[in-house]
Order: structure tokens, then sequence, then C-alpha cells
């Protein structure tokens, strides 16, 4: 994919600056499924090392040095109607199609097994796969991994499974974390392991795992790739692309980090624009199809602007017919009105309110404020659309006008007609060019007195220029936060919007949603509503759509005071302006969506592309502050800290700080046991030493000591056998069963 550098020029009138492409990193995606060979080397009566993860499963015999199977702990059945099979996939052959993508599910219900025929099937594929033959009797002894603080109910049905439905010869379990240290030659230390579903803090004195001691806490791997999925799914809202728990994992594996001191200094300045925020902010290129758009060739594109020229050129003559149609309508009415206002001096008060409640006016105030609107409406349209595009110099007659129409024949009415029309408009244009001349004269009316008023007191000049701008950007606020109340069915703007939804469906709608003009007041049927312009503004209440001049009037306004104060106010500058705080280069949000780079909507590639910034630190610093995602409990340094200070001897307690000990897949992000190291060193006491060791490979560690436990004969002699559990059955618990085996 190829991306070229662009340009872009600040809207103050800077440079031109000119943007690399940016980096990206493709979306990591799953596994794909690939056939695995049986092995042919069945090793009878060897035992088998079976480290069973909520993540993943990895298998292998104890004389080999890494397990020879490793696949994902998921399972996923699917049905084909043509031949009316169900197959079972296990592992990465659940990424076969989206159909089994969607259909796999993991045995696991949390750390603990849920479903114990998808378990049976796992195991059944990974007994397959080590050559076992498929009469469901496995010869060979089992060492497997459990969580720590296995329910006996667990421990109970795993013993089932084996030794019932395998016929094993003898099984053991211990905790992984624990084979994990022991593989890393630890005697004495803290171990805290952070796994896929739970983080662990376990003390281990002279080799054994102390467990009435340890601390759990519930969020680990697949917590934070849901987390994040839940963040980037609340980002982009409509992100055209499919992202899956997996995309999260991969993705927390590949570009999370933990903050190396603290988490309020790593995020306050994350999305500075500084030159290192392209390598902070991630973007994450998802998969999508290019659409090709066919070209056309040069005659073509001459005929379809020519085309659309004349369809604006209609357009145009349309829209200008229909505004000075418009226009004549409200000078009408403003006549009507004004010849209203003017009986209040010929009637009496009484005989003056009967007839504003006949034209549905409560008093005459709402009177003249109908009359200064039209004048305000009347004088914009004026403005904006009555041009002097023809010389009225000398006066136009329009003779048959003022003749009956019972004087003239049928040609005669028809051009009585179109000189009407003629009329109308030079009247409309005599009365614009006399409105026009008026407002030229009171502008630089205001003009001069606002000259006078700036060369006398400038400093309240220029107060008043920037209250004004204040009160018209506070309008501007206003008009945004009511859209986006709309967007909240529970606001009360949107209950207002339904209440004028109902008023209009109603057979009796209330006043303020009709309003008679020039009709009789008791005339039930006679539907005036539309009459007056303010009865429509209710459609655009409900549709929530701005009134546009008054949107282009505002804005025109505070164009205008910003540059009367970047003139006379040497404390305005451009970085002032409301196209500067409104510009995408300064605006936080843009950055936390889009990067450092203008976003191209019509652009298929920017718009599969997801930015991480924040969230690389923020998914991971969970485990350190479990509250960020809601979660009520104490994160991995309180729980350490609580196990060295409180529940353990001081003497052990000083031995144990000298070997922290990370392991497990989640412990693998960048800059976790430096961290690990700050908070505790902050909260234990100054003469304990410490010392951080990562596993050598915190997700295969716990098999390789497990592989390294079985090795020995004298620990083969501990495990359960077939024969104890037939006499003691599937509850009974050997000593060295459960973690509290010996480690050295």
């Amino acid at each position: 994919m190829s991306h070229r550098s662009t340009r872009v020029q600040t809207p103050t009138g800077g440079a031109v600056t000119p943007i690399q492409p940016p980096k990206l990193y493709s979306l990591p995606e799953p596994p794909s499924p690939a056939f695995i060979t049986p092995f042919t080397d069945y090793k009878a009566g060897v035992p088998i090392v079976l480290d069973l993860g909520t993540w993943q499963t990895r298998v292998g015999y104890s004389i080999d040095d890494t397990p020879r199977l490793m696949f994902p702990t998921q399972l996923a059945r699917y049905r084909d109607r043509k031949i009316l099979r169900t197959f079972t996939l296990v592992g990465s052959d659940v990424n076969l199609d989206a159909n089994t993508r969607q259909a796999a599910k993991s045995p696991f219900d949390g750390p603990l097994v849920a479903n114990w025929e998808y378990l049976e099937a796992i195991l059944d594929y990974a007994f397959v796969k080590l050559g076992v033959s498929s009469d469901s009797k496995v010869d060979n002894p089992i060492v497997m991994s459990e969580i720590l603080g296995c329910p006996l109910s667990q421990h109970r049905s795993m013993h089932e499974l084996l030794f019932e439905t395998y016929s094993v010869p003898a099984a053991t379990f211990g905790i992984d974390s624990l084979f994990s240290y022991y593989y890393n030659n630890g005697s004495t230390g803290l171990v805290i392991s952070a796994a896929h579903e739970t983080t662990h803090v376990l003390p281990v004195i002279n080799g054994r795992g102390i467990l009435s001691q340890a601390k759990r806490l519930n969020w680990g791997g697949h917590s934070a790739a849901s987390l994040l999925l839940s963040l980037v799914q609340l980002k982009y809202p409509h992100f055209p692309g499919k992202l899956t728990p997996q995309h999260a994992e991969l993705l927390i594996k590949d570009h999370c980090y933990v903050a190396p001191i603290s988490y309020a200094d790593e995020v306050g300045h994350f999305l500075d624009r500084d030159d290192n925020f392209d390598e902070r902010d991630h973007i994450i290129q998802a998969p999508f199809t290019e659409i090709v758009q066919p070209t056309k060739t040069e005659e073509e594109l001459a005929r379809i602007a020519e085309r659309r020229k004349e369809s604006g050129r209609k357009l145009q003559e349309q829209a200008a017919k229909m505004r000075l149609e418009k226009l004549i309508k409200k000078e009408q009415e403003l006549e009507y009105y004004r010849a209203i206002e003017a009986k209040s001096a010929e009637v009496s008060q009484r005989d003056f309110t009967r007839i504003l409640e006949a034209e549905g006016f409560d008093d005459d105030s709402g009177l003249i404020r109908t009359i200064r609107n039209l004048e305000k409406s009347i004088r914009r349209s004026r403005k904006q659309d009555i041009g002097e595009e023809e010389s009225d110099s000398e006066p136009q007659t329009f003779p048959l006008v003022d003749i009956p129409d019972d004087q003239l024949d049928e040609s005669q009415i028809k051009q009585k007609r179109h000189q009407r029309l003629l009329k109308s408009n030079y009247e409309a244009r005599m009365r614009a060019k006399a409105e026009k001349k008026k407002e030229e004269e009171r502008r630089k009316e205001e003009e001069r007195q606002d000259e006078e008023w700036r060369a006398n007191d400038l400093e309240g000049w220029i107060k008043s220029r920037r209250e004004q701008r204040e009160q018209i950007l506070q309008k501007i606020k206003e008009k945004k936060r009511l859209k986006e109340e709309l967007n909240n069915r529970k606001s009360l703007a949107s209950q207002l919007r339904m209440k004028s939804i109902a008023n209009l469906a109603s057979d009796t709608p209330t006043s303020s949603g009709r309003k008679r003009r020039r009709g009789g007041a008791n005339d039930d049927d006679d539907d005036t509503f539309g009459a007056n312009d303010d009865d429509w503004a209710v459609y655009r209440d409900i549709a929530n759509a701005s009134d546009t001049e008054e949107d282009e009037e505002m804005a025109e306004a505070v164009r205008k005071l910003e540059e009367q104060l970047l003139t006379f106010d040497p404390d305005f500058s451009l970085d002032n302006t409301l196209d500067a705080q409104n510009d995408w280069t300064n605006s936080l949000i843009h950055a936390f969506l889009r990067g450092s780079r203008p976003f191209d909507p019509s652009s298929r590639a920017e718009a599969h592309q997801v930015h991480l910034n924040i969230e690389r630190v923020r998914v991971p610093e969970v485990i350190f502050q479990p509250s960020i995602a809601g979660l009520d409990q104490a994160g991995v340094v309180e729980l350490a800290s609580d196990v060295v200070l409180r529940r353990l001897p001081t003497e052990d307690a000083s031995v144990a700080c000298n070997d922290i000990f990370l392991t497990g897949g989640y412990s693998l992000l960048n800059g976790f046991d430096d961290r690990l190291l700050h908070e505790l060193r902050a909260c234990l006491p100054v003469e304990m030493d410490l010392t951080i060791r990562r596993a050598q490979d915190g997700i295969l560690d716990a098999w390789k000591g497990m592989r390294k436990w079985v090795s020995s004969k004298q620990n083969i002699s501990k495990m359960l056998t077939r024969k104890e559990y037939q006499e003691y059955g599937p509850e009974y618990i050997k000593e060295h069963e459960m973690g509290n085996m010996a480690l050295v």
C-alpha cells in the first residue's frame, strides 16, 4: 500500500508544511488453521506433560525439550447440512472460516472448567495428535497444571475424566506458577503470576508455596483484551471492519506497555503534538477493498460540467423567483400588521385587544415582536437578494393594471396579469433601493460613532467588542449543545421535541402549534397553519435543523469582531480566533481519534484505520489500578505489599523480597518489571532489598517445570496411581499434590 506525502496549510495563513506518510501496522490475524500430522513415535509409559491453560494448551512427553503441541484452548462444532455431519474443530482449526470462528467456545468459564464435554474433546485431540491409539486408553502417567486454589469439585471431575475415560496409570496436578518458579531454580521468594484469567501473588518459603497467604486479582490477559475491544468500539462506533477478541489479544501483545513510573504523568503528555507523537500513536491498518472509480474522458467531463452549470443556473433562477415572491408576501404581511398597529390609536383599548386575540396575539407585545421580525427578515432579504439589474432612472408605466377586467378582452387580461407582476417587482426594487440607501446612511453613521468611541475610550471599546464576541460564541455553543442533547432520547430537549410532534399529530393542537392569522376566531374548520413563517419553526425544532441564515450571520459577526480586535487589541492574536480554535491541529479529540494528520472521510484506507494511543497505556494500567476498569479490588502492588508486610514473618519477608519472580504471559508486557520495582520501592521499608526477575520464558516455563519435576523418579512415586484412585475415590488428594510439593 503506497502513501504519498501531503501538504497542510494552517488556517492562520502560515506556511505550507509537508506531512510525511505515517507508519502503519497491519492488523494481526489469529493463526490460520494448519493440519497437524499425528506423531507416529508414540512413547508408551513415558509421562505426558499437559499444561492446560485457559488461553493455550501445551502437550508433550517428559523426554521432549519443548511441547510437541501448542494450540488455543477452544473448540467449535460445525454442522454441514449437505452431508448431514457435525464436525468438531479444535485449536487453530476454529479459524477455518467466519462461521466456525463465531461458534468457537472455551471449556472454561473464567479460570474454572465449565464444559467437561468440550474439555474431553480437546484432550481427545491432544492424545490423538501425540499418536495414542484410538481405543481411548492412555498408557502414560499424566502431569497436569491447575489454578491456585482449585475447588475440590474440579479436582474430582478431572480425576474421573483421566482415570475413568482414559484409564491413565497415574496422574498428579500442580500450580503452573510454582512449576515455573521451580524450573527457574527458585527456593524462597514472592511469585507473581499474571496469566490469562487471573493474577496471583504467592509466597514461597524453602521450596514450598504458602497457599494460605496467597492473593488473587481477577484480572488478566482475557480481561485486558475485552477492555481494549470495548474502548476501540467506543472510540470508533462506525468502524467498518470486524474486530474480535483474538485481534485485541494480539494488539495488546504487540503495542501495549506499562507506564514506567507514573500513569498520570505518562497520560498527561501522551497526546502532545511534539516530535515523538507519531511514535506514541500507533496506526493499525485493517484490511479493506479499494473501490476503483471509472475514469472519464475530457469530453465527458466537459459535458458533465456544462450540464451542471446549466442546472445550477436554472436552480438559481427558480430560487431567485421564489425569494422574490416570498419577499413580496412578507411586505404585504408587514403592511397588514402595521395597519392593525395603527388601529390602536383609532379604537378603544378593549376593541384593540379583541382584534389582537382574533389575530392570535395575547397582547400588543406579540404584535410588535412580529412586526420587528418581519422588518428584520425583509431587510435581510433585500440586502442579499435584490440587485439593481435594471436602470430605474425613468419611471415605468403599467396602463392596464388600473383598468377593470370587464373593459378588457382575453389577451389584455393576460397582459394585465403580467403587468401586475412587473409592477410588484418594480415597486419592490424601488423600496429596496430606498431601504438600501437608508441602510448605507445608517451604517456610515454607526461607523462614525464607533470610530469616535474608539478614539475617546479604546479600553472600553475593546471590552465591548470582546463581550459581544463572547455572547455570540455562547449562542453558537448553545446550539451545538442542543444538537447533542437531541441525540439523547431522555434529555429535556428530546422530550420537548416529542411533545411538538405529538401536538402536530393531535386533532386539537395547542395555540403554540397553530396561531390564527387573518382568520375568524370561531372558524374551527379553517386551518391557517403555515400562514406565518413562525409556524414553520416547529418543523425546524423537530428536525433539529439550524437556521442557516442565522448561523451565517453569527459566523460573519464573529469574523468582523475578530478582525477589529486583531487590528486594535494588542492582547488578541490569531491563536485566539474561532478558526484557530476549531482547527484540527489544535483539537485534542482529533489527536485522540485521527492522530497528527488530517482525516479524509472519503478514503477507505483511513476509514479502516484504528489509532492506538492512550489505550496502549490505559489497558495495562488496570493491573496496578483496577478501579480504571470498574474493578473493586486492590492492585498487584497492594497485594504484594500486604503479603510481605502483614502475612509473612519479618525474616521470611526480607528473603522473599530479594527474589520477586514474574511469570505468566501478561507479565511479558514492556515495562512491567520496572514499574513493579518502582511501586514496591515506594511502599516497602527502606532496609528491604528488592530484586525482581522474569521467568526465562513466561509462557513455556510452567510446562518445562512440570517436565523437570516428573523427570525425577522420586517425584513419579508421589503421583496418584489408578489403584489408589479406585481404593480411595476421586476426592482423594495425595500429600504432594495441589501445589504442596517440594520444589527442591
